[in-house]
């Protein structure tokens, strides 16, 4: 029997600090399927606050900027979820 929301991909050895903590919340949600942290990469300008931003559409979801510090990490949504909608999960994620 499979549990019900998405699966969490764990592909790369390093990750933004708490940034798989907040995916694993992510792929609960209903609509969310695959979960996927990508390229981390550092930034110029400083985030104090850790931030999850949709930047752009793909094929089957949405690719979303996860930013703490001076470090960003690229993170593949696959969803069946409007754009609105994923945001307001985010929020939620992030709020609790």
């Amino acid at each position: 029997m499979k549990k019900p929301g998405g699966r969490l991909v764990l592909n790369h050895s390093t990750h933004i600090p708490g940034l798989i903590g907040l995916l694993e919340k992510l792929t609960s949600y209903p609509g969310i399927q695959t979960v996927t942290p990508g390229v981390i990469a550092p930034t110029r300008s400083h985030s104090p606050q850790f931030k999850l931003k949709i930047s752009v559409p793909i094929r089957g979801g949405f690719k979303v900027i996860a930013r703490h510090g001076k470090t960003a990490q690229e993170v593949f949504v696959v969803t069946t979820i409007a754009q609105e909608d994923l945001e307001a999960a985010i929020g939620q994620v992030m709020s609790s």
